[in-house]
């Protein structure tokens, strides 16, 4: 059986719906408590979004070697679990080229790879029925067009037959971190911000984030605001691993200068304050791409049914190091390693290019 018949999609619903679930997205009210199971919860798939734009990615030869990283990762979690890549039919004939037969494509057109920012965030309500929690997407503040990629979660819950509950905040999933058991972690810099929710205070924010994963508790630490196009998501710094343990990405020797080794340094600070048990990895001192904007994030990992698809960089020691960390904390899963530089040359990862709905 497709995935798509797994999910129980009724045949030929297309998008007729588009129009009413995206006026509900606007008037933001969730009736039943949700809940956001967590990542090692047992997934019912992943998906994945086929970049495109060529506004995004003028150079035609890198975004090949992009699709063909995204191809990888797909490939990889496809041997765990099932795997659905969105884009428009007129990229099919490519992109299958590149994937597994293992891995499904939905005409759904897409911009940009990043399905954990413009992708469907999928909770359960009270009653068990999943529904698409919309945290809504504007291009991280505008920063980059976004016709089709602030979408597509509307899209996906009209074609899954679920309800779209918009969460009252303009943000992406990236920028939150959450163990499934009751607490957020986030950078300030990515919601309090005028470029995603202007005129809403921190505790407005945050009571909004509760109901939208479930949780009742929330960790703040300010991030940076303006030197990235993410506003410093958490998800490439600290990620929950289990209740109350985190595994954060730090240099092993930090400089107060550079403004998000200063912001790492506070939100481990607060993270340990909190009383989280907190497991710190260096970052690779050597790297296969020189770039002072280069993300080489080991922290931003993917964890599917019973494996962790990780990043190396080409620091045979860091790596290792990294490797160990996830085995411990994730024991009984396979991890693997790809070679996924051509994200982090455009700021993200193995995590930024995925979301997964939970099982039914």
């Amino acid at each position: 059986m497709s995935v798509g018949g797994k999910l129980g999609i009724i045949a030929g619903l297309g998008v007729g719906n588009m129009a009413a679930l995206e006026a509900a997205e606007g008037q933001a009210k969730a009736p039943h408590r949700l809940h956001v199971p967590a990542e090692e919860e047992p997934h019912e798939l992943t998906f994945m979004q086929w970049p495109v734009n060529r506004s995004v990615y003028p150079d035609g030869s890198f975004l090949a070697v992009l699709q063909q990283t995204i191809a990888d990762i797909a490939n990889a979690i496809s041997e765990f679990e099932p795997v659905v890549m969105l884009a428009a039919a007129a990229h099919h004939n490519r992109a299958r080229r590149k994937l597994s037969g293992r891995v499904e494509l939905w005409d759904v057109a897409t911009d940009d790879l990043w399905c954990r920012d413009s992708g469907p965030l999928i909770a359960k309500a009270a009653n068990g029925q999943r529904v698409v929690c919309h945290l809504k997407f504007n291009g991280w503040g505008a920063k980059q067009q976004h016709k089709n990629d602030g979408r597509i979660a509307a899209r996906i819950a009209d074609r899954l037959s679920m309800p779209l509950v918009a969460s009252g905040l303009i943000g992406e999933a990236g920028g939150v971190e959450h163990d499934g058991q009751g607490l957020l972690m986030a950078h300030e810099s990515s919601w309090l911000n005028a470029n995603r929710n202007p005129g809403l205070s921190r505790s407005q924010i945050e009571a909004r984030l509760l109901a939208a994963y479930g949780t009742e508790q929330m960790i703040w630490a300010p991030g940076v605001w303006g030197e990235d196009i993410t506003d410093y998501h958490i998800d490439s710094l600290a990620r929950f691993t289990g209740p109350g343990r985190v595994l954060v990405n730090l240099p092993d020797a930090p400089m107060m200068s550079d403004p998000f080794h200063k912001a790492a340094l506070e939100t481990h600070a607060a993270l340990v304050k909190a009383g989280l048990v907190v497991t710190v990895i260096p970052e690779p001192e050597v790297r296969r791409v020189e770039s002072k904007d280069f993300v080489a994030s080991y922290a931003n990992f993917y964890v599917c049914n019973a494996a962790v698809i990780a990043a190396e960089f080409g620091d045979p020691t860091a790596d290792a190091v990294a490797v160990a960390a996830l085995q411990r904390h994730y024991p009984g899963r396979q991890v693997v390693t790809l070679n996924v530089d051509a994200l982090g040359e455009v700021g993200g990862g193995i995590h930024c290019s995925t979301q997964q709905p939970p099982q039914a």
